[in-house]
Order: structure tokens, then C-alpha cells, then sequence
């Protein structure tokens, strides 16, 4: 990444307010970035945008994506020339109590933010964060490619995969090189992410830490599901190398994008549990739900060659070093220390790993 690249760039962020959406707020503005936010307030009572002051680092407004018309005006009033697409309804569990909220935010939204950058002339490259979860499963021992098929058994993964047709749709239809307006307009898919500041129910690093917290007993669905779990830091660093690469060369990467971890890395909810309770002082008890259960993959892993050779990206922390980080953070708001100096120590310490070789 060439972090100088975003000094003053104008830069617009939906769902900044959320996990993913906050991380990358603060890098942007550490970066330089001239950024603004599009979000509907935070979700839950511990966030990380409040508890990190990303209000005081970012020009906030709180909308909802599925409001075009106030879409629109924002983009017309903040003149982004990058917009980085994350708002999102983004668990599976949540998809199956509202089904057609969970269609309306991550299909119709995706395709009102489009919308938005198509009659906004300042725009230059729109990226569109999907989810791993996009492609059809069928729970194959390799890793899924880009050009393997969408699908879904859920409605969160469905309409996942609907938005990576919407996003294909839109650049081919909206943005190709004959067009009017031509914009850079790519899709990326990620892993189950993890780090400090994840206050979100129904993911299991965060039901870790506020079982360990309360001295509950944690009870877990899938403990032999497989996931491709990664650091925070990880997919966002290949979200703004991506954005930089569209900036410079549109043609050519104007396209889909998988960013996830190693293989070494893609492992059990049981071993997460196991290696967290290595690392903390108050291991927590945990017992697996015996009861009828909603459908979730119990194998699913990414592969992102066409990252490494055609970006040159690669993933810099293992999961072990990305769930140190995690427990690190989350002692250290146990002792009330500054969240947003955790947030930029935890920055600074990934740009400072070499890639491997």
C-alpha cells in the first residue's frame, strides 16, 4: 500500500458506524484522507465508532442507504471521488429473523449506492464489499475462486451473492470504457474477521470476550465449523490497495476480488475458542447447542491467488497473531485505556509487518 497516495483524497464510507466501517475510517483519516461517513447509527450500546471517536475524524451522517434520495444529496453535497461500499445487514443469524430487511439493505442498498456514484460526477472508483459467504457452498475442501458461482442457502449469503450480480451488472452496464462516466467500480470478499472493537452479537469472538467478561457459560452452534478467519487489518489493507490500483488503472482491475487468509489459517470455531482461552487470564466454559439450529456452512475458505500475483497482496498476520492482537485490545479497554490509541497501535504495528515472502 502507499498510504500517501490517500492524503487528501475525498473519500466517502457507508457503514462507517459499523466494526469494519470504523477501522477504516480512522486509517483514512491517519492516512490523510478527507472522509466522510453514510450510516445508520451505531447498533449496539458498546461500539467501537462511539468508544474510538470516529465522529471527531470523520463528516458523519446518519441515513440509511436504502433512501436514495438522501443518498444522492449526500454524494452530491460531500463530491467523493472514492466511494468504499460497506453498509450492510451482516449476520447470517439476523437473516433468517428478517429475511426482507436483510434483501432491502445488502441488494436494494447496494444497488442505491451505485446509483448514487452513476449521477455523481466527482467519482472515480467505487469498490463494493460483499462477504465470502457470496458463493454457491458446497463445502468443498478448496478454496473458492472469483469465478466460481454465487449462490447462498441463507438469506444473508443470498443476498450477498445478489449484490456481487447488481455490482456486475452496474459496472458493465454504467461504467464500461464507452461510457459517459466512467468509474472503477470492483467487488471484494473477505473472511470472518476479528479484532478489538467488535461489540457485535452472534460472532464468536466477541460472545468470547463478554462471556469471559460476565463469568457466563457460553453456548456454541457449529464448534467443528470451518472458517477463514483473519485480523481486521487484513481485508481492509487489500480494500485500499485495490482502491489505489482502480485510481491508476481501471480497465484492468475493475473486477472481483477474494481477500482472504492462508489455508494454515482457515480453522475450527473450537480451535479459536481453545487458542483464546490460552491467551487470557479468565478462560471461559463453553457447551454446544444440542437443539434445532437454522442452516450454516460447516466448511467455507477463500482463495486469493488472483490477490497475491495480480495486486500483490498478501495476508501479513496469522490468525494466532491476529487473535493476540484481538485479546490485547479488548485487556486494554478492560483498563480504560484510550480505545483509539489501541485502534492506531494495532494500525501502525500491521504496517510496520513485512509481508512474508
Amino acid at each position: 500500500m502507499n498510504l500517501n497516495f490517500w492524503r487528501g483524497k475525498r473519500v466517502l464510507v457507508t457503514g462507517h458506524t459499523g466494526f469494519k466501517g470504523s477501522w477504516l475510517s480512522l486509517w483514512l483519516h491517519e492516512a490523510g484522507a478527507v472522509v466522510a461517513g453514510y450510516s445508520l447509527p451505531p447498533s449496539s450500546v458498546e461500539n467501537l465508532f462511539e468508544l474510538a471517536g470516529i465522529g471527531d475524524a470523520v463528516d458523519s451522517v446518519f441515513a440509511d442507504i436504502r433512501d436514495l434520495q438522501e443518498l444522492q444529496r449526500q454524494f452530491h453535497q460531500f463530491q467523493p471521488e472514492i466511494v468504499l461500499h460497506l453498509a450492510a445487514q451482516a449476520l447470517v443469524r439476523r437473516s433468517y429473523e428478517a429475511p426482507v430487511e436483510t434483501y432491502q439493505v445488502n441488494v436494494m442498498g447496494t444497488a442505491n449506492v451505485l446509483e448514487a456514484v452513476r449521477t455523481c460526477e466527482s467519482c472515480r472508483v467505487a469498490l463494493v464489499v460483499t462477504s465470502d459467504k457470496c458463493y454457491e457452498n458446497r463445502e468443498w475442501n478448496w478454496g473458492y475462486r472469483e469465478c466460481d458461482p454465487m449462490g447462498g442457502h441463507d438469506p444473508y449469503s443470498s443476498s450477498k451473492g445478489c449484490a456481487e450480480l447488481v455490482t456486475s451488472a452496474y459496472r458493465r452496464s454504467f461504467f464500461s470504457s464507452s461510457a459517459r462516466h466512467q468509474v472503477a467500480v470492483a467487488s471484494a470478499r473477505a473472511g470472518n474477521v476479528i479484532g478489538g472493537g467488535d461489540f457485535a452479537k452472534d460472532r464468536l469472538v466477541p460472545d468470547l470476550i463478554n462471556s469471559i467478561r460476565s463469568g457466563s457459560v457460553l453456548t456454541i452452534r457449529y464448534p467443528d465449523a470451518v472458517r477463514p478467519w483473519q485480523h481486521v487489518l487484513e481485508p481492509l489493507s487489500g480494500y485500499l490497495l485495490l482502491a489505489e490500483k482502480l485510481w491508476e488503472s481501471p480497465a484492468h482491475f475493475s473486477d472481483c476480488w477474494n481477500f482472504g487468509p492462508s489455508a494454515r489459517d482457515c480453522r475450527s470455531v473450537r480451535w479459536i475458542i481453545e487458542k483464546i482461552n490460552e491467551l487470557s487470564d479468565q478462560p471461559v466454559a463453553w457447551t454446544v447447542d444440542l437443539g434445532i439450529k437454522p442452516h450454516e456452512a460447516g466448511l467455507l475458505t477463500l482463495d486469493s491467488a488472483k490477490a497475491r500475483t495480480t495486486l500483490g497482496w498478501t495476508s501479513r498476520w496469522p490468525v494466532e497473531t491476529a487473535l493476540r492482537s484481538a485479546v490485547r485490545w479488548y485487556n486494554s479497554y478492560r483498563r480504560n485505556e484510550s480505545v483509539r490509541t489501541a485502534v492506531i497501535r494495532d494500525i501502525e504495528a500491521y504496517v510496520e509487518t513485512p509481508a512474508p515472502a
